[in-house]
């Protein structure tokens, strides 16, 4: 349990540090875009579809790797919370069109980039 634990904790730290890394560059002031966040949660379901995936294919990863990757890692790196706090900004600012862009957009990335990250461990 004590090792699981850590696991999560260092890959959750590395996740969270990258994804604020990721908001500081690429968080739009100018059009309130949160860039950052999006490409954190895009690539974090890209990444998790790949990491399951080949947990699943013949564990082909340790569960101590699913463990620091998927738990900890993406679990860091993605995150629900900041991104239900910027839609809220948007609705807030009355900016309409940017809270449907963002969460759409979010949504229906994130369902495809989990899948394709499957599809890419099946085909490979």
């Amino acid at each position: 349990m004590i090792k699981s634990l850590a696991l999560v904790f260092i890959g959750g730290g590395f996740g969270s540090s990258l994804r604020f890394i990721l908001a500081k560059y690429f968080n739009s002031a100018t059009t309130g875009i949160p860039y950052g966040t999006l490409i954190a949660n895009i690539f974090g379901s890209l990444l998790i579809g790949i990491i399951l995936g080949l947990a699943l294919r013949n564990s082909t990863i340790s569960q101590n790797t699913v463990l620091l990757l998927g738990t900890g890692f993406c679990g860091g790196f993605t995150t629900f919370a900041t991104f239900a706090y910027e839609n809220h900004v948007f609705l807030k600012q009355g900016d309409f069109m940017s809270f449907v862009c963002y969460t759409l957009g979010s949504i229906v990335l994130g369902f495809t980039m989990v899948f394709l990250g499957m599809w890419i461990v099946k085909a490979f």
